[in-house]
């Protein structure tokens, strides 16, 4: 990889998506200032660099009008010995005009016309549009890269931005997928994008000798998935998520979380979710992890019936050392 900084300058016409391309940059690892002077930039490339950031992202927007003149020899002498890409953002009146009414916020040149001494107002937004691009003609002429967003979603802008200046696609960032085990008694987990319930399968708790063991041990993995059921189950979850995963990945999301629910989190959710996210790696190239949110929970940790070591103990620290009656202990799961 060279050492050479990556700079990338974001400008173009306000309601064209700046700011999207900016949140883009910063997902793709850039370090990114918003709306600076161009005469700040090279003080801070220079700063960026003696800290170890190499790549920078700079956003320059009509707001700083006053420094636009020396935009082009600012950047023509930063560009000397880095990788630089100037993008420049545009779009249709109409499209421009639409934005601006749906988000009901004033075009910056008519906050900074209605300031202006002797003035009587604001420009109208459409009359601001077509004074902002002749002031950006000169950053346009300096473009690497020009996009025209009129008919481009945010998720679609994003996508455009990551293919334009992302890294390789081996080195892309790609979306991150957990999977979280947990039990329903315990509460959902908020986070969760997807959620499946399989406590209609077989329970592991009601077979003495595996309900003190977790769900990631194979004598109660593979008593879970004995059942036809849970062969069926995870059939069609596996189809849904290779199906989904790729799709949810291409419209933007950067991460998602699948929760697998039972009773208490300890057996059937934890067998499952171990399973899914091994079938899945072997399918999607995406990053996946697991949780097990429940599997340490206090209440499993009761053993079944008195334990003689524990009964002994239990003589020497007090009642809080004796184990709970194999019925009015242990949760279920």
């Amino acid at each position: 990889m060279s050492d050479k900084s990556r700079v990338v300058v974001v400008t173009g016409l306000s309601g064209a998506g700046k700011s999207t391309a900016i949140n883009a940059l910063e997902d793709l690892g850039y370090f990114c200032v918003d709306n600076l002077p161009t005469s700040l930039v090279p003080a801070t490339i220079e700063v960026c660099e003696a800290g170890g950031i190499r790549r920078i992202g700079l956003g320059i927007d009509v707001r700083a009008f006053a420094f636009l003149d020396g935009a082009a020899p600012t950047l023509s002498r930063i560009a000397e010995g880095r990788d630089m890409a100037i993008l420049f953002l545009d779009a249709t009146d109409e499209a421009l005009l639409r934005r601006f009414n749906e988000t009901r916020r004033p075009h910056p040149l008519s906050a900074a016309a209605s300031r202006a001494p002797g003035s009587s107002g604001g420009l109208a937004v459409l009359d601001g549009v077509h004074l902002e691009r002749e002031r950006l003609a000169p950053l346009r002429a300096l473009a690497t890269i020009d996009l025209d967003t009129t008919r481009l979603s945010v998720h679609e802008l994003r996508r455009q931005i990551i293919a334009h200046l992302g890294p390789g696609k081996a080195e892309a960032p790609r979306m991150r997928t957990r999977f979280i085990s947990f039990g329903f008694k315990f509460g959902v987990p908020v986070d969760a994008d997807l959620i499946f319930d399989v406590r209609f399968l077989d329970n592991p708790h009601f077979v003495p000798e595996l309900r003190r063991l977790p769900g990631s041990h194979p004598a109660v993995r593979d008593f879970v998935l004995q059942s036809p059921e849970a062969s069926e189950l995870l059939e069609k979850i596996g189809s849904l998520l290779e199906f989904s995963l790729p799709r949810y990945e291409r419209e933007g999301k950067s991460y998602l979380t699948i929760g697998i629910g039972c009773t208490g989190g300890r057996h059937r959710s934890v067998a499952l979710a171990e399973v899914l996210a091994d079938n899945l790696r072997r399918k999607v190239e995406l990053p996946i992890s697991v949780v097990h949110r429940d599997v340490g929970r206090a209440e499993h940790t009761a053993p079944l019936e008195p334990d003689p070591q524990l009964l002994e103990r239990s003589a020497t620290e007090g009642a809080e050392g004796a184990p709970r009656s194999p019925d009015g202990g242990g949760s279920k799961t």
